[in-house]
């Protein structure tokens, strides 16, 4: 009995390690955050060429930021991107898990000589 119960164990975490292996940034993801007491809403587009990723960041006022430094591991996506604002640019970094088809994390941002961070939800977009 105890056998079948260790197997069944196994079994079952593998079967969860797999899962998270096939975790997927690749996509559009529609993405909202709140900052003060505004919605706002950007659009993130990753690509994949090979075993390299790449992406842009677009807002309403703003398309085709590209992202650096973007990585994916353990299904945590990572990077930045500068937002183009009033004549100001704004480095911010993103921590993102993604989640079958959804992706929550934080981002952060240093304004006026202060770090202001803010949470992040996105739904990837359906083909």
């Amino acid at each position: 009995m105890k056998v079948i119960i260790a197997a069944a164990l196994v079994l079952g975490l593998g079967s969860f390690a797999r899962a998270e292996d096939k975790a997927n940034p690749v996509g559009t993801w529609k993405c909202e955050y709140t900052i003060g007491d505004m919605k706002r809403t950007a659009e993130l587009v990753v690509t994949k060429d090979g075993d390299k990723l790449a992406g842009v960041m677009n807002w309403p006022d703003q398309k085709g930021a590209k992202v650096k430094d973007l990585k994916f591991k353990d299904g945590e996506l990572t990077f930045s991107a500068v937002r183009k604002f009033m004549d100001n640019e704004i480095a911010i970094d993103y921590k993102l898990k993604v989640e079958g088809e959804n992706l929550k994390g934080k981002a952060a941002a240093e304004v006026g000589g202060n770090k202001q961070e803010f949470d992040i939800e996105g739904k990837r977009e359906k083909k």
